[in-house]
């Protein structure tokens, strides 16, 4: 495990903070943005989270724990993904946490952060792909 290896993006959203976070939390609205997967959980901390379905004909089933959960400020969640090739043990999650930032009243600053990889390649994967996850998230939620 890599605890060293961070990557955080942040992007203004122009919405309050209640809208990103039903964006965030809301499994229709994920869906929209994040591949067609299907997010499964009670949102509660100490809950399981996952995140399933389909990605270039290969089933998938990543999969987590609410370690955080503040409603329109803060959700962090341990994350495990089969894409990352690691066998499926505590070493090998990384913490992905989002954290909401009011800018003014309609504008709302989201900071994305994901800590700790069990690989060098799942960090440079998580942070080249992330600058067009977070445009992608923006253009869902303002929409």
């Amino acid at each position: 495990m890599r605890n060293d290896l961070i990557v955080s993006k942040s992007i203004d959203i122009n919405a309050d903070a209640a809208k990103v976070w039903k964006g965030l939390t809301t499994p229709e609205i994920i869906k929209e943005y994040l591949f067609g997967t299907e997010t499964v959980t009670d949102w509660k901390v100490g809950s399981e989270i996952i995140f399933q379905g389909e990605y270039q004909d290969h089933k998938y089933r990543d999969k987590g724990v609410i370690k955080e959960f503040t409603v329109n400020k803060q959700l962090s969640y341990s994350y495990w993904s089969g894409f990352s090739g690691t066998e499926d043990k505590p070493e090998n999650y990384s913490l992905v946490t989002y954290t909401l930032t009011a800018v003014d009243d309609k504008t709302t600053k989201l900071t994305w952060t994901q800590k700790g990889f069990a690989t060098e390649e799942g960090y440079k994967h998580s942070e080249s792909g992330m600058d067009d996850f977070m445009k992608k998230v923006k253009e869902v939620i303002e929409k």
